[in-house]
């Protein structure tokens, strides 16, 4: 089930929302089994004979928790090694089936030569997630820092909806706690009202801005996967849209998990922070994805040594291997891997420079500097993007090499039209109009949303920003933040019947738009 869905909107979350309170107010277990039902609902509706692989790895992993933690308790914390590396492995084995073995098996094929016949499998919605958020349950309860006793709690843990399917990546001490406490499931018209909000704008963000662009990206990818030359900006545009469609696609999610969890006094971590305001490749991996990056580092880059056992080389085999694995992570095939490759490479780059900066006596500090470090770091992210999202790497050399110039210069032909007062001009008689983009007909909204996007990318807040006192799990304020002050001309004014106004109307324009075009999915749902 997709958020942007009428099914979702109008049926879905108005009954799970209604049955939470009412349960609520006989017995709050009853409410928590609820959401815990209501979520594997959510599951199945996509595949539900998925939903025994779920509730099976749910089972394995809570009973070997329940023996882990039992044999720590009778040791010492963090004595349970050979249990924990064992219900780790079999989660990866589980995980590495649905995900990676056609990978291995077509990799063997083609490196030696073999014609071992590709598996019939189907890879399970969310499972990096879940497997991901039960792999940080157990090695925590190993590490005698958590504990849960009520298989009802830890159901809902796992599975609960917002997060299930593309994030963030969740720790049972940010969680539990808010599940476990009765007054989570009593009504909070703050809660509620920033709830829609938030997902008001997530939800714009995805349907007005991320699919738009999708129709830029999708088919000059596609015919530079046809091996068709892209030009310089050919090439440039079908870079920039995905770049600015995976960022308000999987910033529209995020805004929307938050939302949809603030409507149940629910709050989930921060996991995206403007990355493309990263002034650095260490600064964007800090604000991209940040619960994956958070269980990349505690869960494999420190438990590999880190950055201070071994010297220079094992900090940076380490950083690599970290970065290898995240790209592994995001999708079975050697783009991905070369896209993890490539940040690790960026990352040894980058805290190379940090260590030897001084010596050049660079003024980190400047506003040019700072600019320019943004925008570096901005071209080295969508390089990595055309990896991430082409189907090969015949793909992958062909935009790249259009961005570089190499299949020579031809503008658009959509600008066609925007360019005739130059008609008759030596200017005008030099531009070319003949390249690919001639026969992909982009509409000018397309562009629209490429302008628009990068206003909001650069030029505003990060939305979760504006509001983590009220959204962010790390903090316990549950209000809204008050002003201490107000204009005198403007007290005639109530913000928030303002702020429902033009929430309401955006969402009247949004479910339009879903109406016209029909939902689409995520592209997080993919990995």
């Amino acid at each position: 089930m997709l958020f942007n869905s009428d099914s979702f909107l109008f049926l879905f979350l108005p009954i799970v929302f209604a049955g939470t309170f009412l349960l609520s107010r006989y017995r709050h277990r009853w409410a928590v089994m609820w959401l815990g039902v209501a979520s594997l609902c959510f599951y199945a509706v996509w595949n539900p004979r998925f939903v025994a692989l779920l509730l099976a790895s749910i089972t394995f992993n809570y009973g070997a928790a329940w023996w882990i933690g039992t044999k720590s308790r009778c040791l010492r914390p963090g004595r349970a090694n050979w249990e924990t590396a064992a219900a780790v492995a079999v989660n990866l084995a589980v995980l590495g089936y649905y995900k990676y073995a056609n990978f291995f098996i077509d990799s063997t094929n083609h490196f030696l030569g073999w014609h071992l016949d590709v598996l019939a499998v189907i890879l399970p919605l969310g499972i990096s997630f879940f497997t991901f958020t039960q792999i940080a349950f157990l090695v925590d309860v190993n590490r005698g820092v958590a504990r849960e006793y009520c298989f009802a709690n830890y159901l809902l843990f796992v599975t609960y909806f917002p997060h299930l399917i593309a994030g963030p990546v969740l720790h049972h001490k940010q969680m539990m706690p808010q599940f476990g406490n009765p007054d989570t499931f009593e009504i909070n018209p703050h809660n509620i009202a920033a709830g829609l909000t938030v997902f008001v704008l997530g939800l714009a963000k995805k349907v007005l801005i991320a699919d738009t662009l999708a129709r830029a990206a999708t088919p000059l990818f596609s015919v530079a996967s046809a091996g068709v030359p892209l030009t310089f900006f050919e090439a440039w545009i079908a870079a920039f849209a995905y770049t600015l469609q995976l960022y308000f696609d999987f910033s529209g999610y995020c805004d929307m998990a938050v939302g949809i969890s603030l409507l149940f006094n629910v709050k989930l971590p921060i996991n995206f922070d403007s990355p493309y305001k990263s002034a650095s490749i260490i600064d964007f991996w800090r604000r991209w994805h940040m619960t994956l990056s958070a269980f990349l580092r505690d869960y494999l880059y420190i438990p590999l040594g880190g950055s201070r056992n071994g010297g220079l080389l094992r900090r940076h085999a380490n950083l690599m291997i970290t970065m290898l694995l995240g790209g592994l992570w995001h999708g079975a095939g050697w783009t991905f891997v070369v896209w993890g490759g490539l940040h690790g490479a960026y990352l040894i780059i980058n805290h190379g420079w940090r260590a030897h900066a001084s010596r050049f006596g660079v003024a980190h500090t400047s506003a040019p500097w700072r600019m320019a470090s943004v925008a570096l770091t901005f071209i080295a992210v969508v390089v990595g993007w055309v990896f991430f999202r082409a189907d090969n790497f015949a793909t992958a050399w062909n935009v790249l090499a259009g961005m570089t110039g190499l299949h020579g210069i031809s503008l658009p032909v959509a600008l066609r039209g925007h360019l005739s007062v130059f008609e008759g001009s030596k200017l005008h008689s030099s531009l070319r109009f003949d390249g690919l983009i001639s026969s992909v007909t982009l509409p000018n909204i397309v562009f629209i949303a490429l302008l628009f996007g990068s206003i909001l990318v650069w030029a505003f807040p990060n939305l979760q920003r504006l509001l983590e006192e009220h959204m962010s799990a790390e903090n316990s304020d549950m209000r809204w933040p008050v002003t201490a002050t107000k204009r005198k001309s403007l007290s005639f004014v109530n913000p928030r019947a303002m702020l429902a106004v033009m929430s309401a109307l955006l969402f009247f324009v949004v479910v339009l738009a879903i109406r016209s075009d029909g939902p689409s999915e995520f592209l997080y749902f993919e990995f």
